[in-house]
């Protein structure tokens, strides 16, 4: 199936009907040399195995949208790419790195894929592999994945859906759609693994600790997303662990922006517990800093346009809570942008707020009291 460009992304059809896996082909395959008579090695040494390693055959297809299914214990099958059929015959060995097609014979490792998928020679391959192959590409897929699986497991452990409710968060409708999943722990490495994806891959995305095991137990799970990808994962522990948790790397910009960032009024809380109430309190103007402390593209967006930006950060004992809004309300102040700090009674943040008899009215009149 011819492509159409180097940037579309590869059209692969669903399976319907798999054959009996017969991939003796692959052990019968073995890589021609590209580069003159010594081969890929002879040019460009072992850095072109380091960058195959980088990437694993199936990551790669996964990413382009193909769709496989298990064939045996560490073979995956489906409909082939690289042109038009409807008896899947394209087999990726996981432990070879490898494919081969039994419907176009054609077969080898991730670089020659690439080479006839996107009519590139072997060097322009390298280059584009080499693009493709940065930790913030490899992670996207596997954390989307691992997102769905916890999503997944909220209905199975009675203990997480306890925990919700105990913190205010009751509607089913909004549990979907914040995706919020548990993490029971010791099952999303085995879950993933058999999926195809490698370990090395779990462990650079920080869903791995450094034992292997799941680096999220007994955790309420939000994914944080930046535009269609998930970009990390928060886990609220549910049990004795240290309470909040992110996964290595960015947390991205303010939780659900692109839905409210055209509200001339915006309600920025710390929390996701905090967001989540006053969403199913009817807020619909309400996104979550993730914290007191905004990075530079969060603050980049309270400012991008006209709008009044109203902070409920927790009033804690220690007023860090306070102290952080007021200066961020300062700070936004210097850009323009009218910031004001909603006063909630001592102790209380807006989940607890809510989980301790308050309701939509009276926040709405605590936002409507805010001061400067």
């Amino acid at each position: 199936m011819a492509n159409s460009g180097p940037g579309d992304p590869l059209a692969f059809a669903s399976l319907r009907k798999t054959p009996s896996p017969t991939i003796l082909a692959l052990d019968r395959w073995r890589p021609a040399p590209t580069l003159g008579s010594g081969g890929e090695k002879s040019v460009v040494g072992e850095d072109v195995e380091t960058l195959k390693r980088r990437l694993p055959l199936l990551d790669y297809l996964r990413q382009h949208n193909w769709t496989g299914h298990p064939a045996s214990r560490s073979e995956f099958v489906g409909l082939c790419p690289l042109h038009e059929e409807t008896r899947a015959s394209f087999y990726v060995n996981t432990r070879k790195n490898v494919f081969y097609c039994h419907g176009c014979g054609q077969g080898g490792d991730l670089i020659r894929f690439i080479q006839l998928s996107r009519h590139l020679s072997f060097r322009q391959s390298l280059a584009r592999l080499d693009l493709q192959t940065s930790p913030t590409v490899d992670s996207a897929a596997v954390l989307e994945q691992a997102a769905a699986f916890y999503q997944r497991q909220l209905d199975h452990y009675p203990e997480a859906m306890r925990y919700l409710n105990r913190r205010g968060v009751q509607d089913p409708a909004l549990i979907r759609e914040l995706e919020i999943g548990y993490a029971p722990g010791g099952s999303l490495r085995r879950h993933l693994t058999a999926q195809g994806y490698s370990f090395d891959l779990l462990r650079q995305a920080g869903l791995l600790n450094v034992n292997g095991s799941d680096a999220f137990y007994q955790r309420i799970v939000f994914p944080l997303r930046q535009g269609e990808h998930v970009v990390n994962l928060y886990g609220r522990s549910i049990g004795a662990a240290f309470a909040h948790r992110f996964l290595p790397g960015a947390k991205g910009g303010l939780y659900a922006w692109e839905k409210v960032r055209h509200y001339p009024e915006v309600i920025v809380v710390e929390g996701l517990f905090d967001f989540a109430v006053l969403r199913q309190a009817g807020f619909q103007n309400v996104t979550c800093s993730l914290g007191t402390h905004l990075n530079t593209d969060q603050f980049r967006q309270l400012y991008d346009g006209l709008r009044t930006v109203h902070l409920a950060f927790d009033v804690d004992a220690n007023q860090s809570g306070q102290r952080a809004a007021e200066l961020l309300a300062h700070r936004l102040d210097a850009k323009g942008i009218a910031a004001r700090r909603v006063l909630l009674p001592e102790g209380q943040d807006p989940n607890s707020f809510f989980v301790q008899g308050g309701d939509g009215r009276q926040f709405q009149s605590l936002v409507e009291a805010a001061q400067p």
